[in-house]
């Protein structure tokens, strides 16, 4: 998991409701390992015929959008199933964040134990985006995670919120995990000065 950086990147608009688990991962491919990398069946059904050719008219599959590392989607983006491997699919493609106007609740989870940064807009904002995007496809737009702002294509900026321990694992780039055991040595310090104080115990 590398730390979040500020991005400036190819936004790809997905303005479609309802997203779920489903469509951004089969359930048939749920057996494979982390380690064997997704990104290639990110969207499978939707995005490949069933010949395994590219459909042209799948928003990733048009050449502006290929490099494309934000997807700016619709509301209730990754409904659906629990299951991880819908962030992992996303990651190994490339995609670093989502912004849409609400996300399934163990989707927006995941993404922040996985590196991803789903980004929570108004409804108005994202649209904005979108139509920003559709007009002018291959636009970058701009994501700082610090000061926490997404800069559209237009210049407008458009602020979010983010727990504040969630924000700083990500900047890290760490899970929960990882980020506890990088303190270490304040966890043990703490622990000794703590016995010292109650001894009697």
């Amino acid at each position: 998991m590398e730390p979040f950086k500020p991005l400036h990147a190819v936004a790809a608009p997905l303005a479609v409701p309802n997203v779920d688990t489903d469509q951004i991962i089969p359930a048939r491919f749920l057996w494979r390992k982390r380690s064997d990398g997704w990104g290639h069946l990110l969207f499978n059904d939707v995005r490949f015929n069933d010949d395994g050719s590219p459909k042209p008219q799948f928003v990733l599959n048009r050449p502006e959008y290929r490099a494309a590392q934000i997807l700016v989607a619709g509301r209730n983006f990754g409904c659906g199933s629990s299951r991880e491997h819908a962030v992992w699919s996303l990651y190994d493609y490339g995609i670093r964040a989502v912004i849409a106007p609400s996300f399934g609740d163990i989707f927006f989870n995941n993404s922040f134990q996985n590196g991803l940064l789903p980004v929570v807009l108004s409804s108005a904002a994202v649209e904005a985006v979108v139509a920003a995007l559709e007009q002018a496809p291959g636009t970058h737009i701009g994501i700082d995670l610090q000061v926490q702002q997404v800069a559209g294509p237009d210049g407008a900026m458009h602020a979010f919120e983010i727990d504040p321990f969630r924000k700083e694992c990500l900047l890290a780039g760490a899970d929960e995990v990882a980020f506890t055991l990088s303190l270490g040595n304040q966890i043990d310090a703490f622990e000794q000065a703590y016995e010292r104080r109650i001894s009697w115990l």
